[in-house]
């Protein structure tokens, strides 16, 4: 364990244990997977590991308003279990998935198992059916969205589920029956899940939350919030007239329910339509943020005044690994500032 000098007085030291949040929770920490966002990484899992991510064997809940990036993030983790050799299913029933989109990820279709299932029982049918060829290491089970799941009583009956309660029933269940399976094969869950208005809050509570009833957000290992986009604009001239579009959105998640470190951590995530998430806009802003620096650096070095010209330069100049590491030595420093420094409790 990890120990640092408490000072007493100035003429003596004692050594004190750097006691983390959780010691001991769900999901392998020995085998990570990136959301695609280094700031996002370090969020989730920054005080277990270095670098941070996401550990196999839990279920992840991704849930927020429209148009926040939500499907976005959930390729992303696909895209990197495929890298890294692990096989994907990909559940679908909003059935928007398609070659060109999920290609922005290196996510190749041809070689995921996919589904546009209709209910919530042949997500869990399908988890439960699955073989994945090396279950040494992660392989993926993805879905998007929950809220476009049905039930067979919805499917079959004319009049439907009049009490809405089913849904949430077949969630909890099948909750319950893959629960241990999940994490006995390693498996990372991934689910995305959209809001809807909360008609039972009280003065102090959220005004919306995520669809499928209680048994999601009891489950989840690690549930991830989008908050509202802020859009991103870009304008050219062309033909000497000012041209403006939206390229993409900004959005900051937050870690709401965390079984993996701790809760309440927060990340801004920019997303580009034709690119995907771009971490290193994000990281450059966030080394200039959080230092004296009056230019957008790497290593020290100045790599640009403008945004946009140091982000050429990093890709340019092959310094995007430097960029990353030296992001995660300053959010670790800053992160050491929060530590209680106490010493282990008598019990």
């Amino acid at each position: 364990m990890e120990r640092r000098p408490l000072r007493i007085s100035s003429e003596m030291t004692r050594e004190v244990p750097v006691v983390r949040t959780k010691k001991e929770f769900d999901g392998n920490i020995d085998m990570m997977i990136s959301t695609g966002s280094t700031l996002l990484d370090l969020a989730i899992s920054g005080g277990r590991k270095r670098g941070g991510g996401l550990p196999a064997g839990i279920f992840v809940e991704i849930f927020g308003p429209s148009s926040s990036g939500k499907t976005v993030l959930l390729c992303e983790i696909a895209g990197a279990v495929q890298r890294q050799g692990g096989d994907v299913r990909f559940d679908d029933p909003e059935a928007r998935l398609n070659k060109t989109f999920a290609k922005l990820f290196d996510l190749d279709t041809d070689e995921i198992d996919y589904d546009k299932p209709n209910t919530v029982t042949e997500i869990f049918e399908n988890i439960r059916e699955w073989n994945p060829k090396n279950k040494k290491i992660v392989n993926g089970t993805f879905t998007d969205s929950l809220a476009a799941l049905s039930t067979d009583l919805e499917m079959e009956n004319k009049e439907g589920d009049k009490m809405g309660q089913r849904r949430a029933k077949e969630f909890s269940e099948g909750l319950r029956k893959n629960a241990r399976l999940i994490a006995e094969n390693n498996y990372l869950m991934v689910c995305s899940n959209q809001i809807r208005e909360n008609q039972d809050a009280g003065k102090w509570a959220s005004k919306v939350k995520s669809t499928g009833g209680y048994a999601i957000g009891f489950y989840a290992s690690l549930r991830l919030r989008f908050n509202n986009p802020k859009k991103i604009p870009k304008t050219v001239k062309i033909a000497g007239k000012e041209v403006e579009q939206i390229i993409g959105v900004t959005t900051i998640v937050e870690v709401f329910k965390s079984s993996v470190w701790k809760p309440y951590l927060t990340a801004p995530l920019t997303i580009l339509f034709d690119y995907g998430i771009d971490d290193i806009r994000a990281n450059l802003q966030y080394i200039k943020d959080f230092t004296r620096n009056t230019t957008f650096t790497v290593g020290g070095n100045s790599v640009g005044v403008s945004l946009e010209e140091a982000i050429h330069r990093v890709e340019e100049d092959d310094l995007v690994e430097e960029l990353k590491n030296e992001v995660i030595d300053l959010w670790e420093e800053i992160d050491s500032k929060f530590s209680s420094n106490r010493l282990k409790k008598q019990r």
